[in-house]
């Protein structure tokens, strides 16, 4: 059961309370700067867990569980604490972009229930490409806000308004990963009506 992918993995929920608390100050570079290097830490564990996994012959059924879960949570946490300390508002929309985080979370809870569903009628759901380039573009968006918290001097005017360069390329491919969520959600929402009465 404590197998280094395990461990791995583990380590990433733990990791969770600490990278909220860093994100808490939006008008602390420093803490941002950590949350990143934090943040792509938790996405190397991520890619290194399930390699090792695989490699030495070691996937386990905790392992297969936590997982999604680690990913789910480390994800949630960084988009309730970006939209409860206002970061996820910029330019022409104000904070419309938080609709962008809601659909992300909305879409998690309803796909992790209709696979419950799913698995206890013994039916499993392939990931498709699209969905992970979903979650390519929803981890690219949450690192970007949060770099541009740690480089609040990167900017960039566009119109007559200054705008952070890695905030506004963190809003853009959140919508597009808000937009990817909604299309594979419906997929995965189609394969379950399938075996619904």
């Amino acid at each position: 059961m404590l197998t280094l992918p395990n461990i791995l993995t583990l380590s990433r929920i733990f990791a969770v309370p600490l990278l909220a608390a860093l994100l808490w100050w939006p008008t602390w570079p420093l803490g941002y700067a950590l949350g990143f290097a934090m943040y792509c830490l938790m996405g190397v564990t991520d890619y290194f867990d399930g390699y090792l996994a695989r490699a030495q012959g070691t996937v386990s059924k905790l392992g297969v569980f936590l997982d999604p879960i680690a990913d789910k949570i480390m994800v949630a946490a960084v988009i309730l604490v970006l939209t409860a300390q206002g970061v996820l508002t910029g330019p022409y929309v104000g904070d419309m972009h938080v609709i962008a985080g809601l659909v992300i979370l909305l879409r998690e809870i309803a796909v992790s229930g209709l696979r419950e569903f799913l698995g206890g009628i013994q039916v499993s759901v392939p990931v498709s490409r699209l969905a992970k380039w979903k979650t390519t573009l929803q981890m690219i968006a949450l690192g970007a806000l949060i770099l541009g918290g740690a480089m609040p001097w990167w900017t960039l005017r566009l119109g007559g308004i200054v705008c952070n360069v890695p905030h506004t390329v963190g809003l853009t491919t959140l919508w597009g990963a808000a937009v990817l969520t909604v299309v594979t959600g419906w997929d995965y929402l189609r394969v379950g009506l399938k075996h619904m009465d």
